[in-house]
């Protein structure tokens, strides 16, 4: 009985040894003709890229405030999560994009001077797209992200509802208009004076600029066929600071009819929340991908 255990256990040892990871590659430079800055991006290559001639979905994975695009890879243990779950057949083999937004909120600057979505639409994907064997089809095309992330791929999905099938926002950055009247200046003026307007207070604060990239106005805005395209996947933890916006976004999309799921489980803003909600979200992602 014990040398069948050893010999187990050896078969085991071996084939854990020999089993199969993706490459991940960090901070390659795309130059941007669109921004003014070089924008750095990290990629995951599943394992079989290398040895398949084959073409591959893609996800765009949005970082949070303050990080950049080598944060899902470093504390969010992107690569290793994807490796498992493809290994377990969790979900099917896909390429990972994490391209740096710096404290943009993927969005155009109000003053015109950063056009990080334009870039990032007209520009950054049709490149990335054509570097990378990628179906190059909003079938095959998601975006998720964590806080500022989350808020980016809400947003960037509702307002480009052609171009992405399925949006995963982790704990994210989506604000009602009475938390933007009541924040309070220094922590407006940090977060969202080049975005929507400098020197605001109080409801001057909810500009037209503020209103096209708030997710809890595009669900009022975009037409409800074009919202109900995207397969959205809400998730919150209930110690989360964000947890009003989130709640308000799924009272929201209930009222209208707006086809989503909604998570809320046990825990708070912090990586050890995200890193179990990316293997959900990449699973719920595998389900489009999935004919």
């Amino acid at each position: 009985m014990k040398s069948i255990t050893i010999s187990i256990f050896c078969v085991v040892l071996f084939l854990t040894s020999f089993a199969q990871k993706g490459k991940v590659i960090e901070s390659i430079v795309f130059k941007s003709n669109v921004v003014s800055y070089p924008v750095r991006y990290s990629v995951y290559l599943p394992a079989d890229y290398e040895t398949s001639q084959r073409q591959y979905p893609v996800l765009y994975l949005l970082h949070g405030y303050s990080d950049d695009e080598t944060g899902w890879v470093q504390f969010g243990e992107a690569g290793q999560i994807a490796d498992k779950g493809i290994e377990e057949g969790a979900f099917p083999s896909c390429i990972i994009i994490i391209p740096d937004g710096k404290v943009t909120w993927y969005c155009n600057s109000a003053d015109g001077k950063d056009r990080w979505e334009d870039m990032f639409i007209s520009e950054f994907i049709p490149a990335i797209e054509k570097t990378y064997r990628i179906r190059a089809k909003k079938e095959f095309r998601a975006i998720a992200g964590l806080s500022m992330g989350g808020y980016g791929a809400l947003k960037l999905s509702m307002r480009n509802p052609d171009v992405f099938s399925t949006c995963v926002a982790l704990s994210s950055g989506t604000f009602s208009d009475e938390e933007i009247v009541k924040q309070p200046d220094k922590t407006y003026t940090m977060f969202f004076k080049d975005l929507f307007g400098k020197d605001l207070k109080g409801e001057a604060r909810l500009t037209e600029a503020w209103k096209a990239n708030s997710p809890l106005h595009l669900i009022q805005t975009v037409a409800a066929e074009k919202l109900k395209g995207i397969r959205f996947y809400i998730d919150c933890g209930d110690d989360d600071f964000l947890y009003k916006g989130n709640s308000l976004l799924h009272i929201g999309m209930r009222d209208l009819n707006i086809p989503h799921e909604y998570r809320t489980r046990n825990g708070a803003h912090e990586w050890s929340y995200w890193r179990t909600g990316l293997y959900d979200g990449l699973k719920f992602i595998g389900e489009k991908f999935h004919r």
